[in-house]
């Protein structure tokens, strides 16, 4: 990773959050794109080099700006961003915690990655943030995408935490309708059903 490059955005961004929105196209040609795990996840699903290098900007973002323009930005970045851009948000939504308004911005934005077809972008969505913030039903119908477009569930956040007799049912309902289709189920769709682990 180009750390100096890395380190010298960061601190522009820490003086002027908005800055990052010149930056972050940039940051998968500086940095890299390569998966965290590439022997055991080479798509990528639980993150890559530049997933991580735009979630730390967008931390900074966080960090340094009020909450309206903080919202404002992770928007303008998300709306406008291409695929790799969306991911980065989706990962640095991690760091908020507060305040209401700003946490609902990032509920707002997992759900519309959620609504996509993009494997990584749905992974992403599921990350830290939705895992402490996201409203239930909205959590549930994300594990359930997540299952149905066979996006290992190793690769979210606070499912074995989250996990309950809802989600429970709704995966029987999903295995009765895989069943009928004559589709096998997947090891992570019988663990929910059975009350396993979560294969790692």
């Amino acid at each position: 990773m180009s750390n100096d490059w890395l380190d010298q955005v960061t601190a522009e961004i820490a003086e002027d959050p908005q800055r990052i929105e010149r930056h972050f196209p940039a940051v998968g040609r500086k940095v890299g794109r390569a998966p965290l795990h590439p022997d055991i996840d080479p798509q990528a699903l639980r993150g890559s080099v530049d997933d991580v290098a735009r979630a730390g900007l967008v931390t900074t973002v966080v960090d340094t700006a009020d909450p309206a323009t903080a919202a404002q930005i992770l928007t303008n970045l998300y709306r406008h961003g291409d695929d790799a851009e969306r991911r980065g948000v989706m990962r640095g939504l991690a760091a908020i915690n507060a305040p209401e308004s700003l946490v609902a911005t990032g509920i707002e934005l997992v759900n519309d990655a959620l609504r996509t077809n993009d494997p990584r972008l749905v992974a992403a969505a599921m990350g830290e943030f939705a895992g402490r913030h996201l409203p239930s039903v909205e959590w549930r119908g994300g594990v359930l995408k997540c299952l149905f477009m066979e996006i290992p569930l190793v690769a979210l956040a606070a499912v074995e935490d989250r996990r309950d007799a809802d989600l429970k049912v709704q995966a029987e309902n999903l295995a009765t309708e895989r069943r009928a289709a004559g589709r096998t189920l997947s090891p992570d769709l019988t663990a929910l059903i059975d009350d396993r682990p979560i294969p790692a």
